[in-house]
């Protein structure tokens, strides 16, 4: 299922006459709604020189989280270790950062940018445990086609 979104993610990637900003909120719209378990998607991304992470695009809910430091929650956990995270049960993490009280799982996948981790792809999901190493390759695809125009 998820390969098959592979062609509309390169399609949306390949669209230059949009904004960096357009194409990365087309992609988490194209996730949020076509994936049953991808219930918010976002990218953070590195705020400047500083140590935490500014919201961008994101599909979903409306969150508070615009800032988050390095090291809280999942997402800063990621800008730190530069390794996924998925997290079956976000109730069993001492460190998470509830955006929703329907969140029961969440994955984060670091953006690379010649070799440096300058963001990060959200998927918050309302289901328990739906993460496969299916969701990582294709999260990690999609970061490697939007550093291509980053």
């Amino acid at each position: 299922m998820l390969k098959s979104l592979e062609p509309k993610v390169l399609e949306i990637v390949q669209e230059e006459s949009k904004s960096v900003d357009t194409r990365l909120g087309e992609i988490c719209e194209l996730l949020r709604s076509n994936v049953d378990h991808y219930d918010w998607v976002g990218f953070y991304f590195k705020n400047g020189d500083k140590e935490e992470l500014k919201l961008g695009p994101y599909a979903g809910a409306p969150t508070d989280h615009t800032i988050i430091p390095f090291g809280k929650g999942i997402c800063g956990q990621v800008a730190v270790s530069n390794q996924n995270f998925v997290v079956p049960d976000v109730a069993a993490q001492d460190n998470y950062i509830a955006c929703s009280i329907t969140v029961k799982a969440e994955i984060v996948v670091p953006l690379f940018v010649n070799g440096e981790n300058v963001g990060q792809i959200d998927i918050d999901s309302n289901t328990p445990d739906p993460f496969t190493a299916e969701d990582e390759r294709f999260l990690e695809f999609i970061n490697a086609e939007v550093a291509k125009f980053l």
